[in-house]
C-alpha cells in the first residue's frame, strides 16, 4: 500500500477539486471546442445536449466558444448567448449535463477581426482594436475559405457597450444553467487582439502601453465578475500562440501584468494554452511558471497533454487541472479510459472536425461498454 503522496501521484488526475461554489470530481476538463454545428438562429446544435452529457465524466466541461452579441460572430454555425431562444437552447444542454452528474462552464467569445462581414448585421465590417486585416481565412457557405474581412477600429465610446455585452452574456449563461463562464482571451480574438501590438495600434486609453492594451481584458473580466461573481468567472489565455495572426514581440511582461491584475479580481481559474495552439509547445520561449506564481486560484493548462504529462503537471504542482481537446472529441469517456489505462479511439477518417450534420463524428464515438 503506497503512502498518501504515492497515491496522489498515481491518481493525480482523479482527485476532486473545489472550483468556487462547486466541487469537481477530477482534475480533467474538456477544452472548449468549436464544431460549427449550431442550428438556425445560432442555437446550440440539436444534438449538443447528448454530445456534452456524454463527456460529463470529466471534472469540468467547457462548452464551445459562444458569441456574446450579434456582432461578435466570425464563423459559420457557431452558437450565441444573446437571445431568449439561445438561452433556452443552452438550458436543455446544461440540464442534460447536470443529469449525468457533470459540471459545465461556457466560453464567451467575440471574434473581433477574425471573421467576415457576411456574418455581421447588415454586412458591416467586423470590429477590432485597429483597422488591421488579419492574415487568415474563414469559411463562408457557397464560397469556401475566403480571406478575413478588413475590420473597422472600435470607437472609444463603443467599448463600454462591448464590455456590457460580455456582462449580459455572463448573466444569460447563469440563466441557461451553466455553472460559470470562461472568457475567451486567447487566439487572436477580440480580447486577445487588444493585448497585442500586432493588432492594436490605438492611441487612446486602450492602446500603446502594456497597461493600456490590457485595459479591455480587465474591464471585461471586472464586468463579468460583477454580474455573476468571481467564483463563477474564468479566462483563457494563449501567451505565445501565433494562431489567427497573433503578434507580440515581448509577451512575458505583457502577460505577467495581465495575470498580476487578474489576481486582484481573482477569477476562479485561469486557463493557459502552452505554446502554439494545436502545435508545438516550445514554439517560443516563455516562463509559464512566472505567471503561475502571480496567481493563487485554480491554474489550468492545455495543449497536447497526454495522460502521463497531465499527471506530472498536477503531481508536481505546475497545474491544478489540465484540459483536453481533440481527445475529448474522439473519447467521450476519456476520464474512464485514463483511469483504467484503456486504449483511445482513433478519429473517424470520414468525419469532419468542423461542420457536419447528424451524429457521425459528433455523438457516435464509442464509449467503453
Amino acid at each position: 500500500m503506497g503512502t498518501p503522496t504515492d497515491t496522489f501521484i498515481t491518481d493525480a488526475l482523479f482527485q476532486p477539486i473545489k472550483l468556487g461554489r462547486i466541487t469537481l470530481a477530477n482534475r480533467m476538463a474538456m477544452a472548449p471546442l468549436t464544431r460549427n454545428r449550431a442550428d438556425k438562429g445560432n442555437l446550440p446544435a440539436v444534438l449538443a445536449g447528448e454530445y456534452y452529457s456524454q463527456r460529463a465524466g470529466v471534472g469540468l466541461v467547457i462548452a464551445e466558444a459562444t458569441q456574446v452579441s450579434a456582432t461578435a460572430q466570425g464563423y459559420d454555425a457557431t452558437p450565441g448567448l444573446h437571445t431568449p431562444e439561445q438561452i433556452a437552447g443552452w438550458k436543455k444542454v446544461t440540464d442534460e449535463v447536470h443529469a449525468k452528474g457533470g459540471k459545465i462552464f461556457v466560453q464567451l467569445w467575440h471574434t473581433g477581426r477574425i471573421g467576415h462581414s457576411v456574418f455581421q448585421p447588415d454586412g458591416q465590417k467586423p470590429q477590432a482594436p485597429s483597422a488591421i486585416t488579419a492574415n487568415g481565412k474563414t469559411f463562408v457557405v457557397g464560397q469556401g475559405f475566403v480571406p478575413t474581412t478588413e475590420p473597422r477600429a472600435i470607437e472609444t465610446h463603443e467599448i463600454a457597450g462591448i464590455v456590457n455585452d460580455f456582462r449580459t452574456a455572463a448573466g444569460n449563461a447563469i440563466q441557461a444553467g451553466f455553472d460559470g463562464v470562461e472568457v475567451h482571451g486567447a487566439h487572436g480574438y477580440l480580447v486577445d487582439a487588444f493585448l497585442r501590438e500586432g493588432s492594436n495600434q490605438r492611441t487612446d486609453a486602450y492602446g500603446g502601453s502594456i497597461e493600456n492594451r490590457a485595459r479591455f481584458l480587465l474591464e471585461v473580466m471586472a464586468a463579468v465578475i460583477a454580474e455573476i461573481g468571481a467564483d463563477r468567472s474564468a479566462i483563457r489565455l494563449s501567451p505565445v500562440s501565433p494562431v489567427n495572426d497573433s503578434v507580440e514581440s515581448n509577451p512575458q511582461p505583457l502577460f505577467e501584468h495581465v495575470v498580476r491584475e487578474l489576481e486582484k479580481l481573482h477569477p476562479v481559474y485561469i486557463h493557459v494554452v502552452e505554446g502554439h495552439t494545436g502545435g508545438p509547445r516550445d514554439n517560443a520561449p516563455f516562463d509559464y511558471e512566472a505567471l503561475h506564481r502571480l496567481y493563487s486560484g485554480v491554474w489550468m493548462l492545455n495543449n497536447g497533454y497526454t495522460k502521463e504529462m497531465a499527471v506530472e503537471a498536477i503531481a508536481s504542482g505546475r497545474a491544478d487541472m489540465v484540459s483536453f481537446g481533440r481527445k475529448m472529441i474522439t473519447n467521450p469517456d476519456l476520464a474512464r479510459r485514463f483511469r483504467e489505462n484503456l486504449p483511445l479511439n482513433a478519429p473517424f477518417k470520414d468525419a469532419p472536425l468542423y461542420g457536419g450534420e447528424g451524429p457521425h463524428g459528433y455523438t457516435d464515438y464509442p464509449s467503453v461498454g
